[in-house]
C-alpha cells in the first residue's frame, strides 16, 4: 500500500496512505473571524465567516485571498500570511478585493458601469492561478438585483493587494473557474462549472466540469466546450449530485493534480467532500478520477465557540492549496463555509487513488470490483 511521511510548515509530521489519504492540522482551525474582527474593527467591516481561500507562495511566505461574510451579507476578500504557512498569520488591514466601483483599476475596453452592476451583490471564492509570472485570480460575482446571477471575473495581480480588474470572462453563468498554470499546446487552459438555476442547486448542469481553451488568459475568448470532461450524477456516489473545480491544477509527475469538490444529496443536507482527479499532462481534457473522497466533513473542520456563527453544516471546500518540490501537497479548505483550515497528502497518495479505485470521468460508474 502505498504510504509516504509528510509535514507541515510548522514542522508538525504524520503519514497519508490510500486508507487515509489527507491528514489534518490538530491545531485547525488556522484562520477565524474571530482573528480578522481584531483587525477589521470597523463596524461596516466586522465579518462571521472566513472561508474558501485562495493559496499561493508570495515571495517566502504562504498567501490566504479568502472570502468573508459581512455582517450585512456580503462577501468580500481578505489576505492573510504566515511564514509557516500553519500559525501566525497576519491579516492585511482591509479588504482587498470587493465589490468593484467605478474607481477601481481596470483593463481598458472594460465597461465600468456593467461591472459594477456585475459584481454588486459580493465578491467570492477566488482562485489563484499562478500564470506566466504574476497572478489571475478568478472569483465569482454576484449581481445584488438577479437571484443567482453570477460571473466568473477576472483580476491580475503581483502582490495579492492591489489588483486590475478585466471583468467577466464569460457573458453566462458559471462558477469554480481555475487556469492551467501554463500553455498546453500552445493554449491556455481551464476548467468551468456552468451555473444555474435548479432544485437545491444540484444536478443538470452543476453535476459538469468543462473545459475551456483561450489564446490568452487576460482577454479571451474563452472556448468552453458543450460536453464535460467530468460528469457525475450516477450513485452512490460522494459526488452524485454536484461538482466542480476546487484549487487551480498543479503539474505532478503523475498528471495534472486537480483537487475539487463533490456533493451528494441526504435526507439531511447536502455534504460537500473533496475529492481528486488526475489530467493528461499533454491532453487535459483526458482524466482520471477517484471514486474515493480525499476528505469527508467532521466535527474537526469547524471548531468554534458556542456562541459563534456557523454557517452552514458537513461542509469542507477547498479554493487552494500548495505543492512541495518533494510531492506534498498543502491543501487550504474551509469547514462549514466558516472557518479555515490545513492539511497535508501526497501526490503519489492521491494518484494511486486515481489509478487503483477510479470511477468512469463521465458516467461516474466505478472501473474496479466491490
Amino acid at each position: 500500500m502505498t504510504t509516504r511521511d509528510v509535514r507541515f510548515g510548522d514542522a508538525t509530521t504524520g503519514a497519508v496512505s490510500l486508507d487515509r489519504p489527507v491528514l489534518r492540522h490538530p491545531a485547525n482551525p488556522i484562520l477565524t473571524a474571530r482573528q480578522v474582527n481584531a483587525v477589521w474593527r470597523e463596524p461596516h467591516l466586522q465579518v462571521v465567516t472566513v472561508h474558501n481561500a485562495g493559496a499561493a507562495r508570495l515571495a517566502d511566505r504562504t498567501a490566504l485571498l479568502f472570502r468573508s461574510h459581512l455582517r450585512c451579507g456580503i462577501s468580500v476578500l481578505g489576505l492573510a500570511v504566515s511564514a509557516d504557512g500553519v500559525t501566525d498569520w497576519t491579516v492585511h488591514p482591509r479588504p482587498v478585493l470587493s465589490p468593484a466601483t467605478e474607481r477601481d483599476v481596470c483593463v481598458d475596453g472594460v465597461d465600468r458601469r456593467h461591472l459594477v452592476d456585475t459584481e454588486s451583490g459580493g465578491v467570492e471564492d477566488a482562485r489563484i492561478n499562478p500564470v506566466e509570472g504574476t497572478f489571475a485570480v478568478t472569483y465569482s460575482a454576484y449581481h445584488a438585483g438577479i437571484r443567482n446571477r453570477v460571473r466568473v471575473s477576472l483580476a491580475l495581480t503581483d502582490d495579492l493587494t492591489t489588483f486590475t480588474r478585466h471583468g467577466p470572462m464569460l457573458d453566462r453563468d458559471m462558477r469554480n473557474v481555475v487556469v492551467f498554470p501554463e500553455r498546453i499546446g500552445g493554449r491556455y487552459v481551464g476548467l468551468f462549472r456552468p451555473n444555474d438555476v435548479g432544485p437545491g442547486d444540484i444536478g443538470g448542469v452543476y453535476t459538469q466540469v468543462r473545459i475551456g481553451y483561450a489564446d490568452d488568459f487576460r482577454t479571451g475568448p474563452w472556448e468552453v466546450a458543450d460536453e464535460p470532461v467530468l460528469r457525475t450524477g450516477v450513485g452512490p456516489s460522494a459526488f452524485s449530485d454536484k461538482i466542480g473545480p476546487g484549487a487551480p491544477p498543479v503539474r505532478t509527475p503523475h498528471g495534472w493534480l486537480n483537487v475539487f469538490h463533490g456533493v451528494r444529496t441526504t435526507m439531511d443536507g447536502n455534504p460537500y467532500v473533496l475529492g481528486v482527479a488526475l489530467h493528461d499532462l499533454d491532453d487535459p481534457s483526458v482524466v482520471r478520477v477517484s471514486s474515493i473522497p480525499i476528505l469527508f466533513p467532521s466535527r474537526a473542520d469547524c471548531r468554534v465557540p458556542d456562541t459563534d456563527y456557523v454557517h452552514v453544516p458537513n461542509v469542507v471546500f477547498s479554493c487552494g492549496l500548495v505543492r512541495e518540490a518533494d510531492g506534498t501537497v498543502v491543501v487550504y479548505y474551509a469547514g462549514n463555509d466558516t472557518v479555515m483550515n490545513v492539511a497535508v497528502t501526497h501526490e503519489d497518495v492521491l494518484a494511486d487513488l486515481c489509478l487503483r479505485y477510479g470511477q468512469d470521468p463521465l458516467t461516474g460508474r466505478l472501473l474496479y470490483p466491490v
